[in-house]
């Protein structure tokens, strides 16, 4: 089988009207998603995506088509053959590294193209992805990690002994995220633009409904909403059977922070999110030297690569590593950031939401699970329940868990009837929004 061409999509949905998705920084986001679909001589299809906000997933698109081209006329048995290689195919080149290198806009291209690999891989062996490297041999896994850059922190053979430990039990875990799902939390009930009335009876439902006991709260506006917003969710959820977590994404500087937060603690917050600049690895150390153990610093939605999270471990900045699906270079980067978490002994906590994020993260928590961590404690997985009726495997959530993906897969695939309502800037129901003037 070859890969015969691509296609790329630009895929956006108007969340912004109803405020979903809002918070400090990030006032007025259209969720949206740069798609590729890698085509092949053979029925199947790699299906790929990265999210961002609305306005520059233009920029991700046209990337994507730059980074793409690469794979065209190579068999698919070569690719995935040897996923480690492959990795470094799309993220080697010297022109296209000149605007990265490995981050930015060509980062999150390859990423999307890299998970579109994964997903044509699951699909042929019909396997979820989760399962699909659950099977894998330690050096397999090993294997599939480009370790330039971080193997003064996880050498190969560090990270070859970390899988080999859980080896004789993964079948155990395989059983249990198969019977009982993987834990997860809500953010949709926590978005800043909210009014009370509305978070209150989302608390509620989130609670009784869909059986959720841990809940995230957007911080960073204005710090007496945000003390009468945490004072509100604790009093529907309590504190007892309860968790509940803050995220500023990224609005403060680093004194900002660690004054904002001293009324906050009282509502006992499992973790601050995003307290300054993801770039700032000493100042998240700073943050964390001044709130700890009152809450812990969590990370990780906007750290590029595997080198910024190997710096954010080795200064002890944050208690939780929160991998972005699509931010990192795909699955690759995302196990090797797995593995230095638990060299480094954090927790591993995605960040998930937007398009298509909550699809891909169910799969890499239960990976993390299986092969890495082989522990659950304080390891939870972000949902929010947006707009997965536009994929055709949507995650399923039951009893505040993950159900397991049992489809082949990344279950990164979009409708084809989605991508053609909501292409932008002319899909049917855009032109359809500015005839009726919302937008």
């Amino acid at each position: 089988m070859k890969i015969t061409g691509f296609k790329t999509h630009d895929v956006r949905f108007p969340t912004s009207l109803h405020k979903d998705g809002s918070d400090a920084m990030n006032k007025d986001s259209d969720y949206s998603a740069a798609v590729i679909i890698l085509q092949t001589d053979g029925e199947l299809e790699g299906h790929g995506l990265t999210f961002t906000l609305g306005r520059g997933n233009e920029i991700c698109e046209v990337a994507i088509q730059a980074i793409a081209p690469k794979l065209v006329g190579l068999t698919v048995e070569d690719l995935i053959a040897d996923m480690g290689k492959t990795w470094k195919l799309l993220t080697y080149d010297s022109q296209l590294r000149w605007i990265g290198p490995e981050k930015g806009a060509i980062h999150l291209a390859t990423a999307a193209v890299v998970n579109a690999v994964w997903d044509l891989y699951a699909k042929i062996e019909k396997k979820p992805l989760w399962r699909l490297i659950s099977d894998f041999t330690p050096e397999q896994l090993v294997s599939i990690i480009d370790f330039r850059y971080i193997d003064d922190a996880l050498t190969p053979e560090e990270a070859l002994a970390i899988l080999k430990a859980q080896e004789p039990t993964k079948a155990a875990r395989i059983a249990e995220m198969e019977q009982n799902g993987f834990p997860a939390y809500t953010t949709s009930a926590g978005w800043l633009g909210y009014s009370d009335e509305k978070v209150r009876a989302l608390c509620e439902e989130a609670r009784d409904k869909f059986g959720f006991s841990v809940f995230k709260q957007k911080v960073g506006a204005n710090q007496e909403d945000d003390i009468k917003r945490a004072r509100l969710i604790r009093e529907v959820v309590g504190y007892e059977n309860a968790t509940l977590m803050m995220d500023a994404n990224q609005v403060w500087g680093v004194k900002q922070a660690i004054d904002w937060m001293q009324p906050l603690l009282e509502f006992k917050p499992k973790w601050i999110e995003e307290p300054t600049s993801p770039d700032d690895i000493l100042g998240h150390a700073a943050i964390r030297k001044a709130l700890y153990p009152a809450t812990g610093v969590a990370t990780g939605e906007h750290v590029q690569n595997r080198m910024i999270f190997k710096q954010m471990l080795q200064a002890n900045a944050i208690d939780f590593v929160q991998i972005d699906s699509c931010r990192l270079g795909g699955v690759n980067e995302v196990v090797a950031v797995m593995l230095l978490a638990k060299k480094f002994g954090k927790p591993v906590c995605p960040h998930a939401g937007g398009v298509g994020l909550c699809e891909h993260v169910q799969h890499l928590s239960i990976l993390d699970y299986v092969c890495i961590a082989g522990d659950l404690t304080d390891r939870v997985c972000e949902f929010v329940d947006h707009l997965h009726e536009h994929f055709v495997d949507p995650c399923i959530v039951k009893g505040g868990k993950y159900v397991a993906p049992s489809l082949p897969g990344y279950s990164t695939e979009l409708h084809a009837d989605s991508i053609t309502q909501w292409s932008w800037p002319n899909g049917p129901s855009w032109v359809q929004l500015r005839a009726e003037g919302k937008i």
